[in-house]
């Protein structure tokens, strides 16, 4: 009776081991060992109505945002684009232009993802864009472009820029009005 009990209590703490030991190794294949993939928004609005749209974006993707910031601010008669010699006008009569920014983004290499966007100027994005881009190294992401209009499609833009740019990796791209 006693080696009948003692291999009941041997079977019994074999099976609790086996069960323990499949446990652990559910844990430890459950856990997620791949980094987890960041998202940035960085945008350019100059006058607010590409900040909200970045602002969606950002929540959606649960994004962190970064704003370029010119380093001299646009005014209103800097955006008429009816004015021949206004700023923006001249600005993106010169494809070679790049206005300066305040600062830079100093953690742009913890993304994997970085969306762009920017009111569409003359047809694509404005030059300050391309002082972004030229000032970070942005090899190994994805690039978004997502951009506001009055009456442009976000395509020129975003062929512009795949073309300016052949040796990044671009995406996807959302025209973002309303």
């Amino acid at each position: 009776m006693k080696r009948i009990t003692t291999i009941i209590c041997a079977v019994a703490m074999l099976i609790g081991m086996t069960a323990c030991a499949q446990k652990k190794t559910e844990t430890v294949n459950t856990q997620n060992t791949e980094p987890m993939k960041k998202t940035l928004v960085v945008y350019f609005s100059a006058t607010g109505t590409t900040k909200a749209a970045a602002q969606q974006l950002a929540k959606e993707c649960n994004a962190d945002l970064y704003e370029i910031v010119p380093e001299q601010p646009y005014t209103a008669a800097d955006l008429d684009w009816r004015d021949k010699s206004s700023r923006s006008t001249l600005e993106m009569k010169d494809k070679s232009s790049r206005p300066a920014i305040n600062g830079s983004c100093e953690r742009i290499a913890d993304y994997d993802t970085v969306w762009i966007g920017f009111p569409v100027w003359w047809y694509t994005a404005p030059t300050i864009v391309n002082t972004f881009i030229e000032a970070h190294d942005l090899s190994g992401k994805v690039l978004n472009v997502f951009a506001t209009s009055g009456g442009s499609t976000v395509d020129g833009s975003y062929n512009d820029l795949r073309k300016a740019y052949p040796q990044y990796t671009w995406g996807e791209s959302r025209l973002m009005n309303n």
